[in-house]
Order: structure tokens, then C-alpha cells, then sequence
């Protein structure tokens, strides 16, 4: 496999992003080449960059095994959001990367053929991309992902500690706007029971130690109650590399 590391400008969020890329050696496999692999998204979480997975996972294994294509990009922050400051994460993620993937390397960006996973913030990433955007993707999975706005109000660590109260609010423009608008995942499911558009396969999964567990039941319960279809699985783990790893590798193994 090819490991690329790249900075390059987007103009959606203003500023220079890295960028990690796993590419096969083989530019053909089993007859197809290059443009026909598939290609996962693999997002970070808070406190990650575009090297997280590469850092801490056997991913470049898994791309190998497979004939994947593996994007992994930064996005700081931000929560994978258009935010309130005008840096587009959300866009660069869904429209400008795959873009410039597309004419720069000729990586597939037929939904077939597409497909995008992350971690904590990945995994509310990954789940908003495959709701507001599900043309693009033919499966998503979130890993311990965020998915409730009740991050804000639980567990304590998070609520009490002001600085990321502070954050949030300046990412999505006000937390008194989060409710029912596009970054309330909430809302995504409403939206997705509504809308006769197919939407990915969606995998979740959470470890039973983890203290976005209940954040993680009210998601599942939500999209049981508006029949939006979820495969999701609990087992032991916190929210820790070892857990991620071993989900990943599941995630790879249904594509």
C-alpha cells in the first residue's frame, strides 16, 4: 500500500488541511482498476487529526486486505459543520474533497462504490453526512458517535466545563439554535422518515463502558420510532482505540 501525506488549500474552509490517503500498490485488482476500488472516509474525533486511524489502528492492514481506498481528512474541531465563522467543514467533507479526489487521483465518487465511517465527533460526522447527503454514500458507521444534542447536558464533565460550552456555541452559532435545526440529529431522522430518498446502510456501534452509551440508546430508539433503519451493536469497551479497532474491521468486513 501507498501511505500519501498531503496539505492541501481548501477553499471552503479557508486554510491549509492535512490530508492521509492509503492507496493500493496494485492499481488494478481482480479487473478493477484504480477509479472502480471503493473508498471509505474515515473521519477523526475532538481531539484527532488525519492521522488518528493511521496512528493507532491496523487500517493500511484492512485497506490492504480489501483493495481499499482510505481518505482521512481533518477537520479540526469542528464538529464536521458549516460553521457559524464561515469555514465549511461540512462542504469540504461532502462536495470539495471528493472533488479534488476525483481529478487529482481519479478516486471512484459514484455512491456504490463510497462509503464513510468515524469515531465520537467522526460518528456524528459520518451519520449527518449520510442523512443530509445520502446521494453520496452507500453505507455509514458511526463509532461511539454523538449522536444526541444531550452531549450538552451530559455526562458532567462536558457541561461543567465552560471553555467547551463556549466552543459548541461558537461552532453552531448558539446551542439555543441546535435543537431541530440540520446539525440536531434529531432532526435527520425526522427529516429521513419524511423523505421517499434512500438513505445508506447505517452501523452503529457503542461500548458498554462509554459515557456516550446513553447519548448512543436515545439515537436507536428515535430512528425505531420513525422507522429509519439501524444496525447497531453494544459490547464491551469504553470510548478507546482497542474498541474502535475492533468495530472498524467489522464495518470493512460488510462492505
Amino acid at each position: 500500500m501507498t501511505l500519501l501525506q498531503i496539505d492541501h488549500v481548501s477553499e471552503k474552509v479557508g486554510v491549509n488541511l492535512p490530508l492521509n490517503l492509503i492507496l493500493p500498490d496494485d492499481l488494478t485488482r481482480d479487473g478493477k482498476a484504480l477509479e472502480e476500488r471503493k473508498v471509505l472516509y474515515l473521519l477523526h474525533g475532538l481531539s484527532d487529526d488525519a492521522s488518528a486511524w493511521q496512528r493507532y489502528t491496523n487500517i493500511e492492514i484492512l485497506a490492504r486486505e480489501h483493495g481499499l481506498v482510505v481518505v482521512m481528512p481533518t477537520a479540526g474541531r469542528s464538529f464536521y459543520a458549516n460553521m457559524a465563522n464561515g469555514q465549511a467543514y461540512f462542504s469540504y467533507i461532502t462536495e470539495e474533497l471528493p472533488a479534488w479526489l476525483a481529478t487529482v487521483f481519479r478516486i471512484s465518487s459514484t455512491r456504490e462504490n463510497t462509503f464513510i465511517a468515524g469515531l465520537s465527533m467522526g460518528g456524528y460526522g459520518a451519520f449527518k453526512a449520510a442523512f443530509l447527503r445520502p446521494d453520496l454514500y452507500s453505507a455509514a458507521c458511526s463509532l461511539s458517535g454523538v449522536l444526541a444534542l444531550n452531549i450538552f447536558f451530559a455526562p458532567p464533565d462536558k457541561v461543567e466545563n465552560p471553555a467547551l460550552m463556549h466552543e459548541f456555541d461558537m461552532l453552531f452559532g448558539g446551542l439555543d439554535k441546535l435543537s431541530g435545526s440540520l446539525h440536531d440529529p434529531m432532526t435527520w431522522l425526522k427529516n429521513a422518515a419524511a423523505s421517499p430518498a434512500p438513505l445508506p446502510k447505517l452501523y452503529a456501534a457503542c461500548g458498554l463502558e462509554d459515557d456516550l452509551l446513553p447519548l448512543n440508546h436515545l439515537f436507536v430508539h428515535a430512528a425505531a420510532q420513525v422507522g429509519v433503519p439501524l444496525n447497531y451493536q453494544e459490547e464491551p469497551g469504553g470510548h478507546e482505540w482497542f474498541f474502535w479497532q475492533r468495530q472498524i474491521e467489522k464495518f470493512i468486513l460488510a462492505l
